[in-house]
């Protein structure tokens, strides 16, 4: 074992109990006493991975990923905060801005080890995306050629997060720290009605963004994003994107027709609640699915279709099989197969 794990902690006893674990494991070890050190540290030997305290003196945890975020050079390196506050508040934060997990104190030794582990294994795996990433963001410029340079920097060491299924990427309200761009799995994003009722305003599949409006309006989120299976996905910050988009408009009017498409869909949505039939919205959803699936089938909760078209789960439970009766679908459990996409096209309202 080679990897070289940087801890940066103030309190000495813990910081010292730390490297000893590490140690024993086999792994080198750096120690920082505060945030400044650590960063130099970083700069200078270029850990596998940062365990790093919240709460120091001089420059605190937070501080700290903002600076390695910034450098191209480090802002891959795995990156795990170290503290006692566990509260949820501290967790998002510490998430949203780019670190890769939380162990909050006291921890044991396995807690520990198996979180470096499991860390250093997906650093390894996120590397497999590096030349997918690449090409998806190329295809913002759609052969021009204008900013393919400055995109590779920008991604360059862009650290892939891993999504579990139902977790939240991001809340209605937060702010955004740039956009994100889906390399594998899907999301959806939703809106949560006075009397708790949810609503579904997009799906997002690989290849797909995420962020653009609240990135180009500088407002907060106004969905929450959530995994709909394990996900992989890239964050694009927003300061150097900013940066590029004005340095080269033709990026930013690719990002503009994604954001005009998007309104579009929402458009369309709307109208189908106000004015459409509980079978032609319906249809209207199972159509949209279909055209993001592969040969006609796709995998959906009745939830998941009501929270769409905007009608209740038993009506959604009779719509669909009244549909099977008909012969324009087939349904398994959660598995939906379209047998005549054309015949739901034509319904009439």
């Amino acid at each position: 074992m080679n990897e070289t794990i940087l801890i940066i902690e103030d309190n000495i006893d813990l910081r010292e109990s730390t490297a000893e674990i590490l140690g024993l494991d086999g792994y080198k070890v750096l120690k920082a006493s505060n945030g400044k050190e650590g960063v130099d540290l970083t700069i200078q030997h270029r850990p596998d991975l940062i365990l790093c305290d919240i709460m120091m003196p001089e420059l605190d945890g937070y501080g700290v990923l903002y600076l390695l975020n910034k450098n191209p050079e480090t802002s891959s390196i795995p990156f795990i905060f170290l503290t006692a506050k566990a509260e949820r508040l501290d967790f998002r934060k510490g998430m949203e801005m780019g670190a890769d997990d939380y162990l909050a104190k006291p921890f044991d030794d396995m807690e520990l080890l198996q979180a470096i582990q499991c860390r250093l294994d997906k650093n390894d795996k996120q590397k497999a995306y590096f030349s997918k990433t690449i090409q998806n963001l190329e295809k913002l410029t759609f052969g021009t050629g204008n900013g393919t340079a400055e995109l590779k920097t920008l991604i360059a060491g862009r650290k892939v997060r891993q999504l579990k299924k139902k977790q939240i990427l991001y809340y209605d309200g937060d702010q955004p720290v740039g956009i994100y761009l889906i390399l594998e799995g899907s999301l959806k994003t939703v809106k949560l009605a006075d009397d708790g009722r949810e609503l579904i305003t997009g799906l997002f599949k690989a290849d797909d963004y995420l962020g653009i409006n609240a990135l180009l309006l500088d407002e907060p989120f106004n969905e929450t994003a959530e995994a709909l299976e394990d996900s992989a996905i890239c964050m694009l910050p927003k300061e150097a994107l900013i940066t590029l988009l004005n340095q080269h408009p033709a990026i930013g009017q690719q990002f503009i027709k994604i954001l005009s498409n998007n309104v579009r869909e929402k458009e369309y949505q709307l109208l189908e609640l106000a004015y459409h039939s509980v079978r032609r919205r319906l249809a209207s959803v199972l159509i949209r699915l279909s055209k993001q699936s592969k040969d006609n089938q796709f995998k959906i909760s009745r939830e998941e279709l009501a929270s769409m078209a905007g009608i209740a789960t038993e009506t959604v439970s009779r719509t669909l099989t009244d549909f099977k009766k008909e012969g324009l679908i087939d349904k398994q459990s959660n598995q939906v197969q379209i047998l005549a996409i054309d015949r739901l096209i034509k319904m009439k309202n």
